[in-house]
């Protein structure tokens, strides 16, 4: 976080987006709570549903324009203009509370949702464009808990001022009459908006200039081609459909809470409804947090299946709740899960999405999500007017949740099985990669390693995405619960006397430009040191096009994965032992024995010498 702060337009870029998420909040905030005063059971529901369809319909009707603009010209200059229109939608607003027109106000829901459909793909886009592929993860995770905190916020502070303000009444009316000081809120807040989006750097690298043609948006044309371009990357596509079952879900658990909390549970203070939901923003801040910290080297997307599943299964226990506190809990783990989930996500479809066409995916993104949630909330109504149990609602979006969950597992099976391995030993184990700019990201690499525990060929795996083929003994390999992990993870089964394939299809590997890893001791340290080194690597290499990576691993031996006969006593429940893995700088495919090893050697008097400076 602190390298983004470094970065020109980045605090700017922060406080805008908190703006705009806390005036677009605080005006949904003011007309849900009215609904919520003046309506009980089905009818607060569906009035609640009906307000979220306003929010929704601009992103799915304006598709095609916001992603041209978006795509058209820089996006620090839609954002800008963005901001001034709201200025005006927000004195509309105020002008409609303080006249007491419900339904007016009620229609400006919709008009503020247009401005922040033409808004989006532009905030969101200009995170690649401001921030880089380097620094993406981390940037989703500050945009996703500024907008959250936002949000939270907006949903407490308009909620307190809504009660502190609210007298006698009788009407919608004399609901927003006494609401106009909220609406003068509204306005300075985009003022505010619009002069810090005004302060924004230009990041526009290519300049697009295509003309928009408003026959074929009202024909179709548009939509057409512009969905084309989302589907040519299926991992986009699928990415997208993730997200949106996602926001859908908490969509319709935000539309049927209040009227379960009042109905189930019994508590009346809108305070406290929708105090317990905005705990889930705590949440996602939090998931967002370690979303980056799992995301250091490269977007773990295989996290997804997991907290997808978690944030499903925090919606069925909800009718399961009997008190206040229980939902609060349940909030704040839904949102933990949440920020885990649409982070990786986000940074994943960012980072897929092409420059020239990532205003335009962008805004496929909210059209795709805008369609599942409008269709969700549709659903809900038509479930509410025939009067289901809310109950029944939320089996069933579990049940979409846990389904959207096993797709992602087998979507991202390979990289969902690394996280697991990933988060189980990180539990015990503190790792710290050391010369990890030395490895050629596009070209081939023989990694060559001392080898001294069990877990060697995870250790080495984790700060990379592209995928390592490890050359084990092929026994293991063929182990009855472990041979189908080896098998999906392509790794290369060797042994004594039938070496020669495995050399041979190592070497294809290598040729065809992938990364390979053997341990020339052919076996777990017995000792903690380096032992007796092979020349079979050299069969591998000969004259083949990359280069030889050496490494060394250290603070292994002891843990319970090596070979010590003893185990160091420090290991208690919550002690987590440093391990260091040392990257050499590239040698030639045609290094030698003897010289592999000095440099092996080399590498592990520096670890040495770093334990012995720490201590």
């Amino acid at each position: 976080m602190k390298e983004l702060f470094k970065i020109k337009g980045v605090i700017f870029y922060t406080i805008a987006l908190f703006i705009n998420a806390f005036t677009d909040v605080g005006h949904k905030m003011v007309i849900q709570n009215t609904i919520f005063e003046m309506y009980n059971g089905d009818k607060q529901i569906i009035l609640t549903a009906i307000v979220n369809a306003l929010v929704l319909l601009p992103f799915v009707m304006l598709f095609s324009p916001s992603g041209y603009l978006s795509d058209r010209f820089p996006k620090n200059i839609i954002m800008k203009y963005s901001a001034l229109l709201a200025v005006f939608i927000t004195f509309g607003i105020t002008f409609a509370y303080y006249m007491g027109w419900f339904y007016v106000a009620f229609a400006f829901t919709f008009i503020l949702s247009m401005q922040s459909a033409i808004y989006s793909p532009a905030k969101y886009g200009y995170i690649k464009e401001l921030m880089g592929l380097k620094l993406l993860t981390a940037g989703n995770a500050l945009v996703q808990s500024v907008t959250t905190v936002a949000i939270l916020g907006s949903i407490i502070v308009y909620t307190i001022l809504f009660q502190t303000r609210l007298e006698h009444f009788s009407s919608e009316s004399d609901i927003l009459k006494m609401m106009v000081p909220l609406g003068w809120l509204l306005f300075i807040s985009s003022l505010a908006e619009y002069f810090f989006t005004s302060k924004l750097p230009n990041k526009m690298a290519v300049v697009v200039k295509n003309k928009f043609n408003v026959k074929k948006y009202l024909t179709g044309y548009y939509l057409r081609k512009n969905m084309l371009t989302i589907s040519r990357k299926p991992q986009i596509l699928k990415s997208i459909f993730a997200i949106a079952v996602f926001w859908s879900i908490s969509q319709v658990v935000i539309a049927i809470f209040g009227a379960y909390a009042k109905d189930t549970l019994h508590i009346l203070n809108t305070i406290y409804v929708q105090g317990s939901m905005a705990l889930a923003g705590v949440g996602i801040i939090i998931g967002s947090i370690l979303a980056t910290k799992y995301s250091k080297y490269y977007i773990k997307i295989g996290m997804v299946a997991y907290t997808g599943f978690g944030l499903s299964l925090m919606v069925l226990l909800i009718p399961f709740t009997t008190s206040f506190y229980e939902v609060v809990i349940l909030f704040l783990l839904f949102g933990i899960f949440a920020g885990m989930f649409i982070v990786p996500l986000n940074s994943y479809l960012q980072a897929l999405s092409p420059r020239v066409h990532l205003g335009t995916i962008l805004a496929g993104n909210n059209f795709i999500q805008n369609i599942f949630m409008i269709v969700f909330l549709f659903t809900t109504t038509i479930f509410a007017y025939l009067g289901v149990n809310v109950s029944i609602l939320f089996y069933c979006l579990f049940a979409i949740g846990f389904l959207m969950s096993i797709y992602m597992f087998r979507t991202h099976l390979v990289m969902a099985i690394w996280f697991l391995f990933e988060f189980v030993l990180k539990l015990r184990f503190s790792f710290r990669y050391i010369g990890l700019e030395n490895v050629p990201k596009e070209k081939a690499v023989l990694f060559l390693s001392n080898h001294i525990s069990w877990v060697d060929w995870m250790i080495v795996q984790f700060p990379f995405r592209e995928r390592i083929s490890f050359m084990m003994d092929r026994d293991i390999y063929h182990w009855k619960f472990a041979y189908p992990f080896f098998k999906l993870g392509e790794a290369i089964p060797l042994s004594e006397k039938a070496s020669k394939d495995a050399f041979i299809e190592a070497r294809r590997r290598i040729a065809a430009g992938k990364k390979v890893m053997i341990f020339p001791e052919g076996h777990i340290s017995y000792s903690g040191e380096i032992e007796n080194l092979h020349r079979g690597y050299e069969l591998i290499a000969g004259k083949s096009g990359g280069s030889i990576i050496v490494c060394y691993i250290g603070g292994m031996w002891g843990s319970i994965f090596s070979r010590s006969k003893k185990h160091f006593k420090e290991e208690g429940i919550l002690f987590r032992r440093e391990v260091t893995v040392i990257f050499s700088k590239p040698i030639s495919m045609q290094t030698k024995l003897d010289d592999f090893a000095k440099v092996l050697y080399e590498l592990q008097q520096q670890y040495k010498t770093m334990i012995k400076e720490n201590r």
